[in-house]
This record gives structure tokens, sequence and C-alpha cells, in this order.
């Protein structure tokens, strides 16, 4: 039996520009991971999860799972993931005929919260196969296929940095300039020393999920029309990450907080901010933290000074209105 998984990521800074040939920096939740296993059967088996589920008690409790769970559990991810790794290794004269599997995940990743949810599993499933049938992939090429999984096999529109930070894990820099991107296939990705980090803290809750295709269809439609306050957008926000890179690789990175903040109020002048995200950023801010988008909504990763008091009212005034802390385990 192989096992593999996936964790949950954070957007520490740039994101969203990563889709839009900008910089991001991202960071690893060990906190939350997709997990995979496989093991060869006669037939090729697909094992759904609870997410899954066609089964439902009434009406409302069928609603109720679509508005937290969507319309999509992870057999769609897995099926996808499946064809990709295929299709690589067709191209690259690898035989898969000779042996089937049956392969299953389990996740208790946040859903539809922006953090990784759905690249975790098919991440997972990428190095199940990998595993299973002793397929090389260089960490550079694999974000590569695991962003055609949800991208070209499922129109979901998404950027590289999710399924790089999962392949490489840790605190990584990432640079999507434009024509490196084209001429190599991939950005250039610099791990950095998770030392450097401020303290961070995450906060993230059920009621707000949202699918990140509703935001970055949006923001895709608009960027390639010519739309200048993204286009500009865009390049500011690459712009903060690479000031934020370099602060953490001075050991400055207490500094990067401000630059948070600057990145959350740049996305607020291209994008429709919820009631509910702003005020998961309002009360950070009220409390001395600096809070920004961990993905595309319901959950915010935040910076502050370290102070236990200042965390445990952080923590008090997010419960007050259902919202969940965690510090990262990176």
């Amino acid at each position: 039996m192989i096992h593999t998984h996936a964790f949950a990521r954070a957007g520490l800074i740039g994101n969203p520009s990563d889709g839009f040939f900008g910089k991001t920096i991202s960071i690893i939740l060990r906190n939350f991971s997709a997990e995979v296993t496989c093991q060869e059967s006669s037939h090729l088996v697909i094992v759904p999860h609870q997410y899954d589920r066609l089964e439902y008690e009434s009406v409302d409790e069928l609603m109720e799972d679509i508005q937290i769970r969507g319309y999509y559990g992870g057999i769609r991810l897995i099926k996808a993931a499946i064809k990709c790794f295929g299709d690589y290794c067709r191209k690259q004269g690898t035989d898969l005929s000779g042996r089937n599997f049956t392969i299953g995940y389990r996740t208790d990743i946040p859903v539809r919260l922006g953090m990784g949810g759905s690249s975790a599993i098919v991440t997972a499933v990428f190095r199940a196969l990998m595993e299973f049938y002793d397929v090389q992939i260089h960490e550079t090429i694999l974000p590569n296929l695991i962003l055609s999984a949800e991208k070209e096999e499922l129109n979901i529109e998404c950027g590289l940095q999710d399924r790089v930070i999962q392949v490489y894990e840790g605190i990584v820099f990432m640079d999507f300039e434009r024509s490196h991107l084209e001429q190599n296939k991939h950005g250039r990705y610099e791990r950095l020393d998770t030392s450097s980090l401020p303290p961070l803290f995450v906060v993230y809750h059920h009621g707000l999920a949202e699918g990140t295709e509703v935001i970055h269809n949006d923001l895709h439609l608009r960027y390639n029309r010519g739309d200048q306050d993204v286009h500009d957008a865009m390049v500011k926000l690459g712009n903060l990450a690479q000031e934020a890179r370099d602060l953490l690789v001075s050991n400055r990175g207490s500094e990067i907080g401000p630059l948070m903040d600057a990145n959350f109020d740049l996305r607020a002048e291209i994008c429709t901010i919820g009631e509910g995200n702003r005020e998961l950023v309002n009360i950070g801010r009220r409390l001395g933290a600096c809070v920004k988008f961990a993905g595309s909504g319901g959950a915010m990763i935040g910076t502050y000074d370290g102070d236990p008091e200042r965390l445990d009212r952080l923590n008090r005034e997010y419960a007050e209105i259902g919202a969940k802390v965690i510090l990262p385990v990176i």
C-alpha cells in the first residue's frame, strides 16, 4: 500500500499575481493535509471520499453540503490527475498498460477557503502514481503537470503558486517573469529560510467558503482584455513579494507586515471584498496585526509582534464571529 500526502498552503505575499507573470511567496501549512492511498488491483478503481457523497437525509442537508463544499468532490480531481500523468508518460515513452490500481483519498484541508485543498489532492495523486509506476518527474516540472490537471482538464482558472509550494514545501519565493516562464516552462523558485519569518497566524471561517474560480475567472477576463488597473496591480503585487523576499533573506522578516497590508489594499482596489472577508481583516488590524488573503477568500494570513496576550485577543475576537485561528506549522 502506497501512502502519499500534500499539505495545505497560504500565500504570504504577492498573490494573486502568480497567474499574471508576477511574484509570490508562499508557505506550507502542515496543520492540514490531503492523503492518497494506492495499491495494485485487477481493475483501475477510484474510491470516493465522504465529500463525494450522493445520499442525503433531506434537501436541506444537500443544500448545506453544496454551500460548504460546492458541487464537486475529489473524484474529478483524481481523474484529471491520472489523465495528465498518463499523457506525460506517453510523451516520455513510458508504458503504463501492464498494471492497474485502486486509489482513494482523504483530506482535512478546509474546503473552498483558499488553502490549496484541490491542488493538494492532485499533488498527492501524482506522488502516488510516480511511486506506483516508478516514474521520476523533476520538481521544476511537476507543478506544471499538477496545474494542467485543474486548468486544462477541468477549466479552473488558477496559477502555479499552490502547486509549487506543495511540491517544494517550506517557504518559497517564486518569480513568474513572462519570458523566463515561456522559454523554460517554469518560473524561478527559491527556497527561503523559515527562521527569518515573523510570528504568523492563519484565520479562517467555514461560512465564507467560495470556489477559487469565482475571483480568478473575473480577473483573467479583465487582464486579457487589457484592464490597466488589473495589469498595474499585478506588477505592484509582484514588487511587494520581491521586497518581502529581500527582507527575509536579510533576516528582517519582522518588517514585512506593512507589505502584507499593502497587498490586501491593492487587492481591494481591483476586486470586490465581501463583508465577511473584510471583517476578518479589520479585526486583525484593529488588534495590531497585519492581515491579507491567504488565497482567494475565507482564510487570511497575518503577522503580529509575537505578544501572547495579543494572540489571545485575536483568538477571542475571531471566535466571537465563528472564525478559527491556527499557528502555521511550516
